[in-house]
């Protein structure tokens, strides 16, 4: 099968990836590895062709499965994944974007992927230690040691942006978008469209809420939106209102609403390219279906006046912000 394809730089890819958090981590307990590996394989026979995945995901074990499972069919998809917030002793996260702390989270990135070069290779959050231009200096160089194919970004606002594409060109920008979270509305994406940059949307369903995955805040143990102000108690009840509108506007345009919240973000811009993740194949086909829609310019407005204003918490939690561009917090006050 074969997506239309977009563009992230000089990087063509399906213009719906794949997100491969969920498939070891983040959201309760994870799937047994046969059947991420089933997950996986199903995504490039649908015609994905862009896998996301980083150091820090399972501490490591979405790597592995990637390579367990689909690296010897790596000639069908572009392999993104990150630096920066990694575990080096196999336990304890950290925040590092040190030229040595990037290579050596992208050597054993290597080794768990098996491979000799990944394709995209993301900073994956801002380290305020260290100036920007340092540690794109240390990706240039891995580009040139032929290691990486190509530099991104993850959760930066547009003036970190234009920093880092001076030192080398950036080829994609990763920031969480959907109709619930708007921030990179403010400058991110036009400057992603100026500059030639790709913009990579994760989270684009909102974690679930826009998939509805998501009822209440009995969520299972290593959930991690138990840590989401967003997704608990009255903020929840409240939000959960509004995707109660979101709901009915799908059914009336005779989609499901995962499927609603991916053609929106296909349409705001076509440098744009979604990466839903998730742990069961029926959703996975159900999202790659969402390539075939088209949204008018009053279906568009009609979701966001929905959104307009009217989603409440943060995106993270306290100390999970403190990791982010400042450009791209204030979501409550944006959405």
């Amino acid at each position: 099968m074969t997506l239309p394809t977009r563009q992230l730089g000089p990087l063509t890819v399906s213009a719906i990836g794949l997100g491969c958090m969920n498939i070891c981590h983040a959201y309760g307990i994870p799937p047994p590895e046969e059947d991420a590996g089933k997950l996986l394989n199903r995504a490039l026979d649908l015609g994905v062709t862009f896998l996301d995945t980083a150091a820090i995901y399972g501490l490591g074990q979405s790597e592995r499965l990637i390579q367990r499972y689909v690296m010897h069919r790596k000639a069908e998809f572009i392999l993104a994944s990150k630096c920066v917030m990694d575990a080096p002793d196999g336990k304890t996260r950290v925040l590092d974007a040190r030229p040595a702390a990037i290579a050596a989270t992208l050597d054993r990135a290597l080794q768990r992927l098996g491979a000799d070069r990944i394709d995209l290779y993301y900073l994956h959050r801002p380290d305020r230690n260290v100036p920007i231009e340092e540690s794109v200096g240390a990706l240039k160089d891995a580009v040139q040691a032929g290691k990486i194919g190509a530099i991104g970004l993850s959760e930066m606002g547009a003036a970190l942006i234009r920093r880092a594409h001076a030192v080398h060109p950036i080829a994609a920008v990763q920031s969480e978008y959907s109709p619930m979270v708007r921030n990179p509305e403010v400058a991110v994406l036009d400057t992603c469209r100026e500059l030639g940059i790709g913009f990579v949307a994760f989270s684009p369903v909102a974690r679930g809420m826009l998939a509805g995955a998501v009822r209440d805040d009995a969520y299972e143990k290593h959930d991690i939106r138990t840590t989401m102000p967003r997704f608990l108690g009255d903020n929840l009840r409240h939000n959960l209102g509004v995707v109660a509108r979101f709901e009915a506007l799908a059914a009336d345009l005779g989609h499901t609403p995962a499927q609603l919240a991916l053609a929106w973000v296909l349409a705001k811009g076509e440098h744009i390219v979604p990466i839903p993740g998730t742990r069961r194949i029926a959703h996975l086909e159900e999202d790659a279906a969402a390539v075939a829609i088209s949204l008018t310019p009053d279906m568009i407005a009609a979701v966001d006046g929905i959104f307009a204003g009217t989603i409440r918490g943060a995106r993270y939690s306290a100390p999970a912000q403190a990791t982010v561009d400042t450009e791209l917090l204030p979501d409550e006050e944006l959405a």
